[in-house]
């Protein structure tokens, strides 16, 4: 302990002795021969006791952290350097790092939270909900809406059927502007909808932090039925636990049939009211104008269920819709205010950046002076443009606003996550400590049989277990960047059974922290869940990907061996890779390389950009188009 804080073993006298001497040397106080000896060197000199706790705050650098730790910023280093970060002495890192580095040195520490910054501009969406619906000044709120389902099914014809069915007809220039959020009113009651692009948008915005919506309306056409996109936007609502209403659009067309399309649902576990079930269906004909009433209702309806609720009198807290930089105006920001009673003049924080309101308008383009719960409006006065999902606070002064947004900047230049998505590995300690009561996968495997037979052992499992088992999204087929974002807003896991992401689902993967299983034998897989909800599974060997590459072209060789022309797509292939033959997704191959050439040299790697030849042990299928995944395993160090 003694030679981790600098002390001088040397012996009876030895500290006092050496303190004399480089007093002597130091001068008078401010001068160069004497004085008092700075704060380093006496903490230095302290008697080594208990450890007291450090308090440390939620971002500093390796030089701040080795001065508050009382040690050298080598030994920082070194630390950080076991825990696999190459780090330079003004590198900032984020207090879980810090505090691993001081729990490797035995000293104990705690997060300091500055004050001023532990009010609503820190608070998450959950917390806001729940602090809006225990209010004792809380009213009912209007409802907000998002429009969601496959591309070509009337979405947008139905939000301007919506929309424009609610513009008074004297009004001067109809619907003025877009601003990605509009309010409709039905019997003096509002209805916020949110124009979003689609589930995608709405997820992205979950995984933000940002619960913005109520009520989903679920588009299928009643000429198609569901499709692909249909299924993966329920999904995608149900991860969010936000109820449903779906709208049969296309009534109209010759060839509807909406007891078809109900049918459907039913066999996706969307069940109609009148087929027995709990969904909401509305007939409408968006061309036509037929029905918008009626779906109007249904919604107002299914909004009174949930009594949902705001306080207008508090400072407004809200979400950013969108974000952008006009021309003339500068950056113009869409604001849903969930809480409270946004104002003129009231000093605001969104995400990263903050600014004064200096203009509002509502989505007709009118100016206001004030929006209270569940408006959207257009705000001027921003520094830097939001990010869509940034949430707004109302702050008290413009000290506050800046301290925050300053340290969220930091946050976001770092790669610092306040909500980390959950490792498999960590489900055990939270369910330990109760924090964990949930475990949510989404399913991918190769063929429909696979994913039933899974879906059958995992029931079976999840009625054994105290940890509720949830499936929220479970299909055939690679797996995709649409299954990474909602992995990312649901805090899930994602499993593959026979299956591998593409390149791009990998990169978003990783850039999100999402913990993506593959397994080829179903007990290996029910089993890993199992001792996951027991708190008994530890990490032993991951996977790390190396590269990916595409067949394009294939190579006949003596002996019936083929080989494969290759062009690296990203990343880098190694000779001593394990490598993954990939068809649709699917894994077709899984072994060594036999050979890796470039022209006629044997070499070790090849960069991505650049083409190679390759043969596989054991395998002799190429076909033009193959994906082939490098990859090699390493072993965790226990922590």
């Amino acid at each position: 302990m003694a030679q981790r804080y600098g002390t001088p073993t040397s012996g009876g006298g030895g500290d006092e002795g050496d303190f004399r001497r480089r007093r002597k040397r130091r001068g008078p106080r401010g001068g160069p021969g004497g004085g008092s000896t700075s704060r380093s060197t006496m903490r230095r000199m302290a008697p080594v006791g208990p450890p007291k706790t450090v308090m440390l705050p939620s971002i500093l650098t390796v030089a701040e952290l080795a001065e508050a730790l009382g040690v050298t910023p080598i030994a920082v280093i070194k630390e950080l350097m076991a825990l696999r970060m190459m780090a330079t002495i003004n590198q900032q890192i984020d207090y879980s790092t810090a505090a691993r580095v001081a729990e490797a040195l035995s000293i104990p520490t705690e997060e300091r939270v500055n004050e001023t910054r532990r009010g609503a501009a820190t608070m998450t969406a959950e917390d806001r909900q729940r602090e809006a619906n225990e209010d004792p000044e809380a009213v009912a709120r209007p409802p907000v809406v998002t429009i969601m389902g496959h591309v070509d099914h009337g979405k947008t014809k139905l939000l301007d059927a919506i929309r424009s069915a609610n513009v008074a007809a004297g009004e001067a220039g109809g619907i003025t502007q877009h601003i990605g959020a509009y309010q409709v009113e039905l019997q003096g009651r509002k209805i916020t909808f949110l124009d979003t692009p689609g589930h995608e948008a709405f997820t992205q915005m979950r995984a933000r932090g940002a619960q913005a919506t109520d009520i989903a309306v679920l588009v299928v056409a009643a000429d198609d039925g569901v499709m692909p996109t249909t299924r993966e936007a329920i999904a995608h609502a149900r991860a969010a636990n936000v109820p449903l209403v779906v709208a049969i659009n296309k009534i109209d067309r010759p060839n509807a049939n909406v007891d078809r399309v109900k049918q459907q649902l039913a066999e996706i576990e969307v069940v109609a009211e009148d087929y027995g079930g709990d969904v909401p269906t509305v007939e409408v004909s968006a061309l036509e104008k037929l029905g918008i009433d009626d779906l109007l209702e249904v919604i107002l309806l299914v909004a009174d269920l949930q009594e949902l609720k705001a306080n207008p009198h508090r400072p407004a807290a809200g979400v950013i819709v969108e974000g952008r930089v006009d021309g003339q105006r500068g950056v113009v920001a869409t604001v849903l205010v969930q809480n409270g009673t946004l104002r003129l003049r009231d000093i605001v924080v969104c995400g990263a950046t903050w600014g004064r309101v200096r203009a509002m308008n509502d989505d007709r383009g009118r100016k206001v002076r004030q929006a209270p719960p569940s408006m959207p409006v257009e705000i001027l006065g921003l520094l830097a443009t939001p990010e869509a999902g940034d949430m707004l606070q109302v702050v008290a002064d413009e000290q506050e606003a800046r301290a925050v947004a300053e340290e969220r900047q930091v946050q976001r230049r770092i790669g610092v996550s306040p909500d980390r998505p959950l490792r498999l590995e960590e489900l055990g300690q939270q369910i330990q400590s109760g924090r964990a009561k949930e475990l949510r996968i989404i399913l991918k495997a190769d063929v429909q049989g696979s994913l039933g037979a899974l879906q059958n052992a995992l029931s079976r499992m999840a009625e054994e277990q105290t940890v509720q088992l949830r499936i929220i999204a479970q299909n055939t087929g690679a797996i995709s960047e649409s299954d990474v974002s909602l992995a990312s807003a649901s805090n899930a896991i994602v499993i593959g059974f026979n299956v591998r992401p593409d390149a791009a689902a990998l990169r978003a993967a990783n850039a999100a922290g999402i913990d993506i299983r593959f397994y080829d034998v179903i007990y290996n897989l029910v089993d890993d869940i199992q001792a996951a909800m027991k708190g008994l599974l530890e990490p032993e060997t991951r996977e790390v990907t190396d590269g990916y590459a595409e067949v394009r072209q294939v190579f006949r060789l003596p002996n019936r061996v083929q080989a494969a022309g290759l062009y690296v797509l990203d990343g880098r292939v190694l000779r001593n890779d394990r490598v993954r033959v990939l068809r649709s997704g699917t894994v077709l191959h899984d072994g060594t390389v036999g050979s890796l050439r470039r022209f006629k040299d044997d070499v070790r790697e090849v960069a991505a950009g650049y083409e190679c030849g390759v043969g596989l042990d054991g395998f002799n299928d190429f076909q033009e188009g193959d994906q082939l995944e490098f990859y090699h395993v390493e072993r965790v160090a226990a922590s």
